[in-house]
């Protein structure tokens, strides 16, 4: 057993003759009273398959850590308010247990806020588009919804804490308040509740090290820790200045980044990386990575950063940790063991490099599903565009219509079409004729369109804002829209339901396959390679061996969204620098799989090409 890991870490519901303790002493954590140092690696269990958990969370303790950090994103749970769902991949109980199973402790980071990210920071849009509500503060409006989160949440949570035969041993409050407010009944109040929902192990708060960050984000009764990656010694004397006793911990290691669309894939040196780790290791300090295994914003989960240019993040979230995207080790991850042996025993086994994956060419014939592909129950009519919000639209994609004025022409033979601001990316079409894209990133907000009778404009909501002052900011089209000098009015904006529209897409061609219409898998080179102009939908079937993950290469497509067998890979863009997608051994089936794209632009190839190995983009210099 690796160090530090108590027997009442193990299987729940075994029996003890006493109680494990878990306690903040003088200048250590103590568990059962003796000192201990936390060495932990962020999994988050929503960022990854259920069937892989247990492969993931083994792999951590390979490496030498003794503890499985997490947060959990309220807005996966609740997406509609009073519409509560723990089961299948939210069922963050099982994910405990499974770590309690591998003989390792966990660390509970239930927000409500997140970041991570993540969509809207984790806080759910029926809750940040509530007129008037300041979010992440004491206003009652929010502290409402708030409540019976937490209160949901610890449920969950209470029963698996160290102290009742569980595996729990630090529940965060918020995170990394410090870098946006200071509003201490908040975060007093949001100790009240931990506390009275039967949480008994240590409350911790997380901040960068800077004064301010440190002193905004702080409460009584919870231990403050610090996020950094890199000057550890530097950034551990900070934070010993605003927490003078008890423990020193970063509870989030840097040890790699995010991407962007439009970026680079972001890493960080190995051995820059290790020495830093080493440097807090050495300084007696307890660690938890972020992250050890980031995993997949599978679906439209990802989220987006805005500093003064909005810059949507990518579907892989391989984060450049020790363990990939695909839950295989890096040299990262064995460089880091290396370190850990220094300061605790670890395991002699080792995980498997990852191996080359199945190649195939898969053709793709259109689907027999065609636009506005539309949920009628998220529809409404309005005299200006309403935004995603005011529509209670849970899709991130929505069609808007209107009919021009008769004589909004004249004698021109084109106008500028420009709105207030477009949230986040428009396809523009006149009488079923693709006009141009409208870009939130590249600052565009208009663009000529020819005569014609009907608009429409499909909007895509690329990500919410995860982290600053933008959280909780409306999707779609924002105020008005003119034609030349001529408002428009008379709009309709109706939800796209994407997932609705693979499955149906997926029934339609099974029943075609069934009666020998279309051809499935073939060899590279022999796809059809006629190009096909969107927005389309395009389905394939290939064979494949169950189990065995896959990489599904998207460099000769333009933009959307990819599923295999039903289940929602995430999207891909053309302008990198993510190209491939991964594909959990999971969704495979042994035989006949199915293959749905959604492509809003065009596609070079009707065809799918599944590729050896990952592809991330270039690399930042």
């Amino acid at each position: 057993m690796i160090a530090g890991a108590a027997a009442s870490a193990s299987s729940r519901g075994r029996h003890h003759t006493a109680m494990t303790t878990f306690e903040i002493g003088d200048t250590d954590f103590l568990l059962d009273g003796e000192p201990h140092r936390i060495l932990s690696g962020t999994i988050h269990y929503f960022r990854v398959h259920p069937d892989q958990w247990r492969d993931r969370v083994r792999k951590a303790r390979l490496m030498g850590l003794n503890t499985i950090e997490t947060y959990i994103a309220w807005n996966a749970y609740e997406p509609v308010r009073g519409r509560w769902d723990q089961t299948g991949a939210l069922d963050v109980g099982g994910f405990l247990d499974i770590v309690a199973d591998e003989g390792m402790h966990a660390i509970v980071r239930p927000g409500p806020y997140i970041c991570a990210e993540w969509h809207n920071g984790g806080l759910p849009v029926w809750l940040t588009r509530m007129r008037d509500v300041r979010p992440r503060s004491s206003d009652p409006r929010y502290l409402e919804p708030v409540v019976d989160y937490l209160r949901r949440v610890y449920d969950i949570v209470t029963p698996r804490q160290i102290d009742r035969d569980g595996t729990v041993v630090l529940v965060q409050i918020e995170n990394e308040y410090g870098a946006y407010g200071s509003d201490e009944a908040y975060l007093a109040e949001l100790v009240r509740i931990t506390r009275e929902a039967g949480i008994t192990v240590p409350l911790t708060t997380v901040d960068q090290p800077q004064p301010h960050m440190l002193r905004g984000g702080s409460t009584p009764g919870a231990h403050l820790t610090a996020s950094f990656g890199s000057r550890s010694a530097e950034r551990l004397a900070t934070l010993r200045r605003h927490q003078p006793t008890g423990p020193l911990m970063c509870s989030e290691f840097w040890n790699g980044w995010f991407d962007w669309w439009g970026g680079v894939h972001h890493t960080t040196a190995t051995a820059a990386s290790a020495h830093d780790l080493d440097e807090l290791l050495a300084a007696g300090a307890s660690v938890n990575l972020y992250m050890f295994h980031g995993g997949t914003n599978f679906g439209a989960t990802a989220g987006a950063n805005d500093k003064g240019r909005y810059k949507p993040l990518v579907t892989s979230y391989d984060y450049d940790a020790p363990l990939d995207e695909s839950g295989h080790p890096t040299e990262k991850y064995h460089a880091f063991r290396e370190v850990i042996s220094r300061y605790a025993p670890v395991p002699d086994e080792l995980p498997p490099a990852r191996p080359a994956a199945p190649e195939m060419t898969v053709a793709l014939a259109p689907a027999g599903v065609r636009m506005p592909w539309i949920d009628p129950v998220a529809s409404a009519q309005s005299v200006r565009p309403l935004t995603f919000d005011e529509i209670d639209a849970l899709t991130p994609v929505v069609a808007y219509e209107t009919v021009l004025p008769d004589d909004a022409f004249l004698d021109a033979d084109a106008l500028p079409l420009v709105f207030d601001e477009v949230r986040d990316l428009a396809w523009v079409s006149v009488d079923d004729r693709p006009v141009g894209r409208i870009s939130r990133t590249l600052g565009e907000r208009a663009l000529a369109i020819p005569a014609g009778r009907r608009l429409r404009v499909v909007v895509e909501d690329q990500g919410r804002v995860n982290y600053g002052s933008r959280l909780g900011e409306a999707k779609g089209l924002i105020g008005s829209a003119r034609l030349g000098a001529t408002e428009l009015t008379g709009w309709t904006a109706t939800a796209v339901d994407v997932d609705a529209l693979a499955s149906a897409a997926a029934s339609s061609f099974l029943v075609g396959a069934e009666a020998g219409d279309i051809a499935a898998s073939v060899s590279p080179g022999e796809a059809g390679a006629a190009s096909l102009a969107g927005p389309i939908v395009l389905v394939g079937e290939f064979d494949a061996v169950g189990g065995v993950d896959l990489f599904l290469d998207t460099a000769t497509w333009g933009k959307g969204f990819a599923f295999v067998n039903g289940f929602p890979l995430g999207r891909y863009w053309q302008v990198g620098p993510q190209r491939t997608l991964y594909v959990p051994g999971s969704v495979v089936r042994n035989g006949r799989n199915v293959i749905v794209v959604i492509e809003w632009e065009q596609v070079v190839a009707a065809e799918a090409r599944f590729v050896a190995e990952p592809g991330l983009g270039p690399l930042e210099e």
